[in-house]
């Protein structure tokens, strides 16, 4: 009887149907958001800036993201070039990027890191398909929450009579429609990013 109360508010949140749809498809944007920021990390072979995002430095005792103290550049496919604002900043750019854990070896001229990104091992290249196969579960198991939360609203508000049996129904079909396409959009996009961590040398 308690876990009737508990639930209870939360199906009175909604006003109506597209209330439900819209907050469903916000939290099933995000999680794809997630996704695509989650895939830029990881290492493909291929030069992207992305692969910096987690690079903070120490700039004047504070830990600054590496984007906010140098420009990032991809000349060529696996190449990264960080050109500090302050050249001052030079050695602590290199240091984070050693640091980071990303497996990156940086050097610099004395005005300007170059990173060259090495080839990934046949080894390294199935765990990252492996880790990449995983976060895109994670992700699908994330959309089906958010399905069954909006299922779960759309019962609590049939249930206060607030719509009819007919609109629930096509509300459920909606919601499932919004979910399918959503799920697609992460086996789409996983499949691409494994074929670029597989192919790409």
């Amino acid at each position: 009887m308690k876990q009737e109360k508990e639930s209870a508010p939360s199906g009175s949140l909604f006003k109506n149907l597209k209330e439900v749809e819209a907050n469903t498809r916000s939290k099933m944007d995000k999680v794809l958001a997630d996704l695509h920021n989650e895939m830029t990390h990881i290492r493909t072979g291929r030069a992207s800036i992305g692969l910096l995002d987690s690079v903070r430095v120490d700039y004047y005792g504070s830990p600054v993201p590496l984007n906010q103290v140098a420009q990032l550049h991809v000349p060529e496919p696996a190449m990264i070039t960080v050109q500090p604002w302050d050249s001052s900043t030079i050695n602590a750019i290199e240091k984070a990027i050693r640091n980071a854990d990303l497996g990156l070896n940086p050097s610099n001229d004395g005005k300007i890191v170059r990173v060259p990104i090495p080839p990934l091992t046949e080894e390294r290249r199935r765990d990252l398909a492996k880790k990449l196969s995983h976060i895109a579960e994670e992700r699908r198991v994330s959309l089906r929450n958010a399905r069954r939360d909006a299922n779960d609203h759309l019962k609590k508000m049939l249930k206060d009579k607030l719509i009819s049996e007919d609109e629930e129904r096509q509300a459920l079909d909606t919601i499932q429609k919004l979910t399918d396409s959503q799920i697609a959009k992460i086996d789409q996009a996983a499949k691409a990013k494994e074929k670029e961590i597989l192919e790409f040398k």
